[in-house]
């Protein structure tokens, strides 16, 4: 029997409502991503990619359909176990680096080992990570003194620290010029290659979608087309 796919969604709905109006953001999604993969969800604004992301990553609740996330039906989790997988099982990127100005880039990436209350982090694996992504000699810089790329690389670094199964990646190089977009889309594609991570990116830019040479995941009007 093959293995359940790490991420299985099925006749995801979600409905938004505007005062009186009711607003379909996704219309019976259905996706599955193995253990592994590399996978662009790829559409314009409004088609419902980013909420079909933030769904996956436990942080928006669906109207209707099933979700399930390294085997966690998340439908059936309280809010405290929800907030426990985003911890444990899900690894976020964002357009917007989101470090602490205050913080060096190392504090930036050990704070998610406090917030996952890992008093037990793993340090072989956070020297591998901060190697494997060429950061390590910028750890004690603070975020204004990195260029866009290395405080992506930072964001990415910190997703990573609690070994989660699944990266998620919101356009992630939407903030950057074309060499670090670049940049970043080789990490993310190395990350899958070589460590075997599993990585699900949503963008609306084709060229970064055609580094996700094993699948790619159109979307438009909330629909898989």
């Amino acid at each position: 029997m093959s293995e359940e796919p790490i991420i299985k969604v099925q006749n995801l709905r979600k409905v938004y409502r505007l005062g009186t109006v009711d607003v379909s953001a996704l219309r019976g999604v259905s996706l599955e991503v193995d253990a592994g993969e590399f996978v662009a969800v790829l559409g314009p604004s409004g088609s419902g990619k980013s909420t079909l992301f933030h769904i996956i990553g436990a942080m928006l609740a669906p109207s209707g359909g099933t979700v399930r996330v390294d085997g966690l039906e998340l439908g059936q989790l309280r809010e405290a176990e929800r907030s426990h997988m985003r911890k444990r099982t899900v690894g976020f990127v964002f357009q917007r680096f989101n470090l602490l100005p205050t913080l060096t880039a190392e504090e930036n990436i050990r704070i998610a080992q406090h917030i996952a209350g890992k008093a037990d982090a793993d340090e072989d694996h956070f020297q591998r990570i901060i190697q494997f992504l060429g950061i390590a000699h910028r750890l004690r810089h603070k975020p204004f003194a990195l260029s866009g790329g290395e405080q992506q690389r930072i964001a990415i670094a910190r997703a990573l620290v609690n070994k989660p199964p699944i990266l998620l990646a919101d356009e992630p190089t939407g903030n950057l010029d074309s060499e670090n977009s670049l940049a970043v889309l080789d990490t993310l594609k190395n990350l899958n290659q070589e460590l075997n991570q599993t990585v699900l990116m949503i963008t609306h830019n084709p060229d970064a979608a055609a580094y996700c040479t094993q699948r790619v995941v159109r979307m438009k009007d909330g629909r898989i087309v």
